[in-house]
């Protein structure tokens, strides 16, 4: 499942925006029409599955800009400023568990941000206090509790704190190691600090550690690049997620801090991106897909290897079976067969939460048609390949015939290398993983309907 084949000509033939998939469909068909009354609707007719729970915090604060950064953020050195937005995110909990069944366990819990770390020790234990007495979690250490870790806001004692409360997993945020890019981004941190997280982590039994970079960023070369994974590979992370930089000042202001003219050149962030795959894999990595590398053993191959893989809105997960319950500004849950956004700004959050209402402000409810394409979808993105008898007999239908547009559609990507169809199977090859999002596209009925361009190259 590992292997990969990065052919150059491939990659600049479909090189084309399009969406990454954490959801189908994308949030492009959110609308204001669907309501926090649906997702009321929804979150309490999912209680009938008795499906495990995941929940999902997005902590926005920051205290410095990283000029690369696209992410929903309130960049603020006053740390008092969380408080108020922690009272808001401990009504949320109480008001969204009224709606779900208390003995539906939490199998995943995720915060993220911003900069989870931004907060204080007392303000983290309080919170999954709270978490706990209205959620039933997990005491046994068998769920996947994860949090994102700035390595710049985690000194002394943190890792131990975080590991007390529960978690058993962690992302750091890195990008790169040399100094020049570093300073090009507002994001100077050392190696050292790296290092004395995941020690910590690891004496403290952290069970997966993973770690972020980014390839596109100024001043970067393969041979600077080659250098901060010289250090990354010292540090042996359990993942790597190795995401492509996209420069659209006009969307995030921030990156208009950086010049274009430092960027480095297609050719050359293409060659950043294949000799990145080669050290890792040569390292040891198997490629999940979609900027993600994982050990062999660690759960995400595993999975992937079991077909039990899928994809939400925190990337690639273990955890197809659960509802997940998003909480805090801007985060978006799914739960039976819909997908529910928060509202984005502090004053309108803290507005509605005061009101005690649930803050979704916009969603959409799934087709018999959606589930069916997002299944396809998460097939193949997840496990590279999809067996057309699996999908007959889930949803009832003669695949070919369904798909009759789709099947033909893809006959260029199998003249092309990029999949293989028999009888009943299209698998991705080797040379197709790269541009499994492409490989996708093609199953989205949205796009086809769809003028305005909003997502980012594949590639």
């Amino acid at each position: 499942m590992s292997k990969i084949i990065f052919d150059k000509d491939l990659i600049q033939r479909y090189d084309k925006a399009g969406p990454r998939y954490t959801s189908y469909p994308t949030a492009v068909q959110f609308s204001e029409e669907f309501t926090s009354n649906d997702y009321r609707q929804k979150a309490q007719a999912s209680n009938i599955s008795k499906r495990p729970l995941s929940l999902y915090f997005h902590i926005p604060f920051c205290d410095t800009v990283c000029f690369y950064c696209g992410c929903n953020k309130v960049v603020t050195k006053d740390r008092s400023r969380a408080a108020p937005y922690l009272q808001r995110l401990h009504q949320e909990i109480a008001l969204q568990s009224q709606l779900f069944d208390a003995e539906r366990p939490v199998e995943q819990l995720h915060w993220g941000g911003g900069t989870p770390t931004f907060i204080s020790h007392d303000e983290m234990r309080e919170l999954m206090r709270v978490t706990g007495k209205y959620f039933k979690l997990l005491d046994n250490d068998r769920g996947e509790y994860s949090i994102e870790i700035d390595p710049r806001e985690a000194h002394g004692d943190t890792i131990a704190v975080l590991r007390s409360v529960g978690f058993n997993r962690m992302s750091l945020g890195v990008q790169d190691f040399d100094p020049a890019v570093q300073k090009a981004v507002n994001r100077i941190q050392t190696e050292e600090e790296t290092a004395y997280v995941i020690n910590a982590a690891r004496s403290e039994g952290f069970k997966s550690i993973s770690i972020d970079l980014i390839y596109g960023l100024p001043f970067q070369s393969v041979a600077s690049f080659d250098r901060t994974l010289d250090q990354v590979l010292e540090l042996s992370p359990d993942r790597l997620s190795v995401f492509n930089y996209a420069h659209l000042p006009e969307l995030f202001k921030p990156q208009r801090r950086i010049h274009a003219e430092d960027l480095p050149s297609p050719d050359e962030k293409l060659a950043i991106l294949k000799h990145c795959i080669d050290r890792l894999t040569a390292a040891g990595y198997v490629y999940i897909g979609m900027d993600h590398f994982a050990k062999p053993d660690d759960e995400l191959a595993v999975a992937q290897a079991n077909g039990t893989l899928y994809r939400n809105f925190q990337g690639y997960s273990t955890h197809a079976n659960c509802d997940l319950i998003a909480m805090g500004i801007t985060s978006i849950s799914m739960v039976a067969n819909c997908y529910a956004q928060n509202l984005k700004t502090l004053d309108d959050y803290y507005a509605r939460i005061d009101a005690s209402e649930l803050a979704v402000f916009r969603g959409v409810s799934l087709t018999d048609e959606d589930i069916l394409r997002r299944e396809v979808i998460n097939q193949l993105i997840c496990n590279f390949v999809l067996r057309m008898p699996v999908i007959e007999k889930q949803f009832g239908i003669v695949f070919r015939d369904y798909f009759s547009r789709e099947m033909q559609e893809l006959q260029p990507m199998q003249e092309d290398g990029l999949i293989d169809i028999n009888n009943d199977t299209i698998t991705v090859t080797p040379a197709g993983k790269l541009l499994i999002r492409n490989i996708c596209m093609v199953f989205d009925a949205y796009l086809r309907a769809q003028r305005e361009q909003r997502f980012s190259r594949v590639i």
